[in-house]
């Protein structure tokens, strides 16, 4: 599963990111896909980007002075995580491919926990409301014009994909670099440092997109089960989980990114995957035989 999941990432990353003149040219696609959101975290901004970011498609809207209430893009958010969940985060988005990569490096020492690690991992759900919903939303200039706070002064994935690209294809934008991007280009070295020694660490403590999906985890139609009668609590799943989760307590974490490590890890075959219309369709069948 895991080089499955490798070569899926690379190529919704390929299919998402695939405009290859924007890279040579240094300019930024706006055809019509540029209209619809991807899944992922995939900054507007990068020269191949074929699609939107949700999030900053979001703020987008939240900060506009003539805001009116997105349905796209809150309905987008919505569907995207009540049928995935954070699905999306391990299998589809491109700077979780990054990560991914980076944590296979070898001969470096491996950190399941980081000191403050609770605390740390609420991080994200303070983003996603402080940069990405509030400070747009009111701190405005003077015409009510917001910012895309969480793009702008934190996003490393729209460093590395866009910024970095289209600067060193563009003179005049990269002479107009100052402090701004400095800042935001020592958080992306700090998070690539990091990533080689703990497993995803902006996905587990920064992204806001993952904290909207991991809240549909409980509901979603894809999910996990554990088979009570069969689960010995033997501890295994956690053992192998690199986002250190006691999956037989809690199957469906807000952290999960559905890598599928502990599915083929568990020694009794307790887990599964819970497919809601599989189990609609089960039910069903019960109450027919019944």
């Amino acid at each position: 599963m895991g080089k499955l999941r490798t070569w899926i990432q690379i190529g919704f990353t390929a299919l998402t990111n695939g405009y290859a003149a924007g890279f040579l040219k240094g300019k930024i696609y706006t055809g019509d896909f540029k209209k619809y959101c991807v899944p992922g975290l995939n900054c507007y901004s990068c020269p191949g980007a074929l699609g939107s970011c949700p999030i900053g498609s979001l703020q987008a809207v939240i900060g506009s002075r003539n805001m009116n209430f997105s349905f796209y893009v809150v309905g987008f958010l919505m569907l995207t995580g009540a049928v995935f969940g954070r699905f999306v985060c391990g299998w589809l988005c491109p700077f979780g491919l990054i990560q991914d990569l980076l944590y296979k490096i070898p001969f470096v020492r491996k950190w399941k926990r980081l000191p403050g690690e609770r605390g740390l991992r609420l991080l994200r759900y303070a983003i996603l409301i402080g940069f990405v919903v509030l400070l747009p939303m009111f701190a405005v200039d003077i015409i009510g014009q917001g910012s895309p706070w969480f793009c702008k002064y934190i996003c490393p994935s729209g460093t590395l994909t866009a910024g970095i690209p289209l600067g060193a294809t563009n003179p005049q934008l990269r002479a107009a670099m100052g402090g701004l991007f400095l800042g935001k280009f020592a958080l992306l070295i700090f998070l690539i440092l990091l990533s080689v020694a703990v497993y995803r660490p902006f996905c587990r403590y920064l992204c806001p997109l993952g904290a909207v999906y991991g809240l549909f985890h409980p509901i979603s139609f894809y999910r996990y089960q554990v088979n009570e009668e069969l689960c010995t609590n033997c501890g295994r799943c956690r053992e192998v989980c690199k986002m250190d989760i006691e999956v037989w307590k809690n199957p469906n974490s807000l952290d999960c990114v559905r890598c599928g490590d502990c599915l083929k890890s568990c020694p009794h075959q307790a887990l599964k995957r819970k497919a809601f219309f599989r189990s609609q369709l089960q039910r069903v069948q019960t109450e027919k035989e019944v």
